[in-house]
């Protein structure tokens, strides 16, 4: 493995469990003025901002969220989100290859980019049960891409756009929503919510809407009706299914 802690065993195993939050996402909320509210935040003028992913038992976190429709989509765009790939852990790489270097395995590095640019690695697809060989390059780069597991149109209308822009930046660049995956299969999402795409591999389904839940009740977002109760029936098969918690902060090599 590489220069830099990885998840990509624990991602194998489905079980994506633990403790320890974001030390760098914990600096940079540390001096937003909020205040707790359940598994979100409240800034003191009542715009909804990040705090820590929440531990426990997914469905229980589940049913926290507000449950209501879609705000439109009106004044969306990616640029809400950020500059994409935004080094918001501040660890000299940029998010992207902060993941690849995270989820894939026997990966090499560009040299003299500190173990920051990815080349070569191996990735088990958590959203097809394949394996993946990747290779960076103009035919090939495409073969593993980033999905936001939220998307970012999905939280836009589900209280994103009620976030500041520094907030924002930190959701679409958040290792917590950032996961590798087969290309073409993440096209395939688009920007669907559980209610309208899950991944074809059903092993990976309950840790992969714990991981929605996850990222909605950090971020203070909520869930559509359809949504919900979609969550709601796959973590009905997987009883104590955990939530996805913060990843500790990628170093570079």
């Amino acid at each position: 493995m590489g220069g830099r802690g990885r998840f990509a065993t624990v991602l194998l195993a489905f079980a994506l469990v633990g403790t320890t939050a974001c030390s760098e996402l914990d600096s940079v909320l540390g001096g937003l003025p909020t205040t707790a509210t359940g598994t979100g935040t409240t800034g003191q003028a009542g715009t909804a901002t990040a705090g820590v992913a929440p531990t426990g038992d997914a469905a229980a976190a589940l049913a926290t969220l507000a449950v209501k429709g879609r705000a439109p989509k009106t004044g969306y765009s990616r640029d809400q989100f950020g500059a994409a790939w935004t080094d918001t852990d501040h660890n000299g790489c940029d998010q992207r290859n902060d993941v690849l270097a995270r989820d894939m395995t026997g990966e090499t590095f560009k040299p003299g980019t500190h173990d920051c640019v990815v080349l070569t690695g191996n990735l088990a697809d958590p959203y097809t049960g394949k394996a993946i060989a990747f290779k960076r390059g103009q035919d090939t780069s495409d073969d593993v891409q980033i999905d936001h597991v939220v998307a970012l149109s999905d939280a836009w209308q589900t209280g994103a756009q009620q976030l500041d822009a520094a907030t924002r930046t930190l959701l679409g660049n958040d290792p917590l929503n950032l996961m590798a995956v087969d290309g073409p299969t993440n096209q395939s999402k688009g920007d669907g919510d559980a209610a309208t795409w899950l991944p074809p591999n059903r092993q990976f389904r309950c840790t992969y809407v714990a991981r929605q839940v996850s990222v909605k009740a950090k971020y203070g977002m909520w869930v559509t009706p359809a949504e919900h109760d979609a969550i709601a029936a796959v973590l009905a098969g997987c009883p104590g299914q955990a939530l996805v918690t913060d990843p500790p902060p990628a170093v570079a090599g």
